[in-house]
């Protein structure tokens, strides 16, 4: 008997001896035995079986018209590309550069905290928000960078002000945040900040030894006065405290960054966040800009000690899911609801074309303007090749329809990068053109040789194994997190 039927555009990678790994331009995926995919590329394969139901369902071949399924793919792959519908609603400013932190993998060229000759003028804050409100996205989050913002909190009141006035007339959904160590935070910021309704994130390392190597005080007298001989660490608790007690307890979240220090020490540092109250964590790699960069003969590793060391703690905060304790890896979570959900995610590091620009910007302290925070982590070591503008020199439409930020998305389209494009993984991963010019030179960059393709890939895959396992365990624990829900 004949069988007739039709491949429709479909990845594939072999994902063991046994299996090949298949997806379509949507993401929908499968495994298929050796012998079957021999079959299924041959025209050999029986269209009445299971195996061409389950590929006909993910919509890999057709034995009908084929119309109809490119209705279904073009409806799927508009819902994956839903982010870009409302273009740039990630607004990062930078009050000041000023810090009174020593971090140790610091990104962005701080300056000290009486170097007042740093911190952002009125006009140019008012042209920042004049900017930022000229974006058409229906939803606004204006995230305070630094330096740390709180040592110029004057210009953070100024700005949320200003943007709640623009909003009056704008109608868009508003929220802020602040990004700072807490060190500074009293009960008066505190006041105005569940005023204003602004959420903090911050940082915590791990453990207080891992933290305070990581993230030392400035050993300067502005600390001195104020901390009295009290590390980091001890003064992160207190504050957190304060923070919770003020605002609530999900109004704190928390980032890490992995050092050299950090290796072996996951579970601890897991630990550490379930200590102190925290229901997730986001296992993030040291990236190369500024400090980092510079010093990363200091704190650096090879990618695959970060990814061995990455698959052992996702699977420690597996086991601490299955005994009761909800807290959420949130790079995983992201990758999940790419693999296993038809929806989009905001995610800037991981869109095609990528978020740099269209989803998210940064406006650093003098008014210039960059595509992520990343690229003004570039221009402090003097490398301003992702400079869109600036708010006192060029209108929005300069900026963000101009000629360079075209180029730079019309370049990070992982449908159609070299690697990319044929990557089995590519419907789950994104483009990263700042970090392509940082490590390679050039924004499309060189995927064999890149250790950011080497890390989300096998991360992607090892997520992959654990679904392939069809645990039940595990996979409510997946589905957890997707839905921000505790397991039943």
């Amino acid at each position: 008997m004949e069988n007739k039927y039709q491949l429709l555009p479909f990845r594939f990678e072999r994902f063991n001896d046994a299996e090949y790994f298949l997806t379509n331009d949507v993401g929908e995926f499968l495994f298929l035995q050796n012998s079957d995919f021999k079959d299924f590329v041959g025209g050999r394969l029986d269209a009445a079986s299971d195996t061409f139901y389950n590929l006909k369902s993910k919509q890999m071949a057709t034995d009908t018209d084929v119309a109809p399924v490119v209705e279904i793919l073009a409806t799927k792959f508009r819902t994956k590309k839903s982010i870009l519908n409302d273009f740039t609603s990630l607004q990062m400013v930078v009050p000041t550069l000023r810090c009174n932190s020593n971090c140790i993998y610091c990104q962005v060229s701080k300056k000290e905290v009486d170097d007042k000759g740093y911190n952002m003028s009125k006009e140019t804050a008012k042209n920042v928000v004049k900017t930022i409100f000229a974006s058409p996205s229906p939803a606004i989050k204006i995230e305070f960078q630094g330096g740390e913002p709180l040592t110029n909190f004057e210009m953070v009141q100024y700005i949320m002000e200003e943007a709640e006035w623009q909003n009056l007339f704008k109608k868009k959904h508003l929220e802020f945040v602040i990004c700072t160590n807490i060190s500074l935070i009293t009960p008066e910021i505190l006041k105005y900040l569940k005023k204003h309704k602004c959420y903090i994130s911050t940082s915590l390392d791990g453990p207080c030894d891992l933290h305070n190597t990581n993230r030392p005080l400035q050993d300067i007298e502005f600390n001195r006065k104020i901390f009295k001989g009290k590390y980091n660490h001890e003064i992160f608790e207190e504050k957190l405290a304060m923070c919770r007690e003020a605002l609530g307890k999900d109004s704190v979240s928390a980032l890490m960054t992995t050092t050299c220090y950090s290796l072996g020490r996951f579970k601890k540092i897991v630990d550490e966040y379930v200590r102190l109250g925290f229901n997730s964590i986001f296992l993030r790699s040291l990236n190369p800009y500024g400090f980092a960069k510079r010093d990363q003969h200091k704190i650096a590793y090879p990618v695959s000690a970060f990814i061995d060391n990455y698959k052992e703690a996702l699977d420690y905060i597996i086991d601490l899911n299955l005994q009761g304790k909800f807290i959420v890896e949130g790079f995983a979570e992201l990758l999940l609801t790419r693999i296993l959900t038809p929806f989009a995610t905001g995610f800037v590091d991981l869109q095609s074309p990528a978020g740099v620009g269209i989803s998210g910007v940064i406006y650093d302290y003098n008014g210039n303007v960059y595509v992520s925070d990343e690229a003004r982590m570039m221009a402090s070591v003097n490398n301003q090749y992702f400079k869109m503008g600036n708010v006192n020199e060029n209108t929005f439409q300069e900026m963000f329809n101009g000629e360079f930020l075209h180029s730079v998305i019309e370049n990070s389209c992982t449908e159609c990068l070299p690697a990319c494009a044929e990557c089995a993984y590519q419907p789950f991963c994104g483009a990263d053109p700042v970090r392509n010019f940082s490590e390679q030179g050039d924004i499309v960059g060189h995927r064999p040789t890149s250790d950011m393709c080497r890390k989300t890939k096998a991360i992607i895959k090892y997520l992959l194994e654990l679904i392939k396992k069809d645990d039940s365990k595990i996979n409510n624990v997946f589905w957890s997190w997707i839905t921000k829900r505790t397991i039943c």
